[in-house]
């Protein structure tokens, strides 16, 4: 078991979470329970995955919910031009968020390619 926190893939999701949750505060309020919970509930869905991850017993299990952290993030990817195609983003905003999510996608594909145990044939 390691300390999630101490993860810097961990630390980017947690940021990512809090701008969405701030940019989101912005949307149309018929929105509540649409666009923004979805985006909201995908985005920390990846900080909430490494975290519980972390804490399983095996590299295997941790690997396993590395992947749904990477699903998660292509979710929030999509969630995002969404938002930007309904204009309740302007463009800098979208490129700052899809940014970050691609970003954390690449360092999610590589940290489960490092703990993923290897087959031997």
């Amino acid at each position: 078991m390691q300390d999630f926190r101490k993860l810097k893939v961990w630390e980017k999701s947690h940021q990512l979470t809090l701008d969405v949750y701030r940019t989101t505060t912005k949307f149309p309020s018929d929105e509540r329970f649409g666009l923004t919970s979805q985006l909201r509930r995908a985005t920390a869905s990846i900080a909430a995955n490494i975290a519980e991850g972390s804490g399983r017993g095996g590299e295997t299990e941790f690997a396993r919910f590395l992947t749904i952290a990477i699903g998660s993030a292509s979710e929030v990817e999509y969630f995002v031009i969404l938002a930007r195609d309904l204009a309740y983003m302007n463009e800098t905003k979208y490129s700052e968020l899809q940014n970050q999510v691609i970003e954390i996608k690449r360092m999610l594909a590589s940290l489960v390619k490092k703990v993923k145990p290897t087959k031997t044939n």
